[in-house]
């Protein structure tokens, strides 16, 4: 039989509480964990998962619920008919590696098999040559965790003056000054008050297509 929508909320209540902590929970412990009033409503969800082979109970016993097999194997059931992580992330724009020019949103995703399943992820299209040096061409894709602080010598995406994005590698001159510095010897690093730099992400990889 299935399971009700509150009795899998006192299962899953149950599996988390095992898992954390090495042994089940008290009676007491199920009803706040899930908002109950009555010791009396957690005996019948009990007595429900019982009956339908989720849970063994030891009578007159603290603390002696038990998983069955059964709820082990639909886990399990359950994480291998999972599809597969997906291998494309969010294209958001492009990124200058020249002067820096403004970021803006497009509906379109790049593949980073590699990369498939990390959180706060996206990249970005590079436009501009300021960057030559670390390898990274106009035309490619960097692939950029978000983040909103960096150490000296990481290549970042920096918002400068709250309007325009650039990809740089970041260093502290100073306890007030910020330089960003290109990749290329014929570029000037950009060197601002730290005020008006914000860092959105840093760079885990670099991505290009070959025509």
């Amino acid at each position: 039989m299935a399971l009700t929508k509150r009795q899998k909320e006192a299962l899953d209540f149950i599996a988390g509480f095992i898992a954390t902590n090495d042994y089940s929970p008290s009676f007491e412990e199920i009803a706040e964990g899930l908002g109950l009033a009555s010791i009396a409503t957690v005996h019948k969800h009990m007595t429900a998962l019982e009956s339908k082979g989720y849970l063994n109970r030891g009578f007159n016993q603290s603390r002696a619920l038990d998983l069955t097999p059964k709820f082990y194997e639909e886990q399990q059931q359950h994480r291998e008919n999972q599809p597969p992580p997906s291998l494309e992330m969010p294209l958001l724009g492009t990124i200058a590696a020249g002067q820096p020019i403004e970021s803006y949103p497009q509906p379109e995703s790049i593949s980073f098999s590699q990369f498939a399943g990390a959180t706060d992820v996206f990249a970005l299209e590079v436009r501009g040559e300021s960057m030559i040096d670390d390898h990274i061409m106009e035309g490619d894709y960097v692939l950029v965790e978000k983040t909103d602080s960096a150490r000296n010598g990481e290549i970042v995406v920096a918002l400068v003056g709250g309007e325009e994005s650039t990809l740089k590698r970041f260093y502290r001159d100073g306890p007030d000054k910020i330089r960003l510095q290109p990749a290329n010897e014929s570029m000037a690093p950009i060197i601002v008050p730290a005020v008006d730099v914000q860092v959105q992400g840093r760079v885990m990889a670099v991505h290009r297509r070959y025509p």
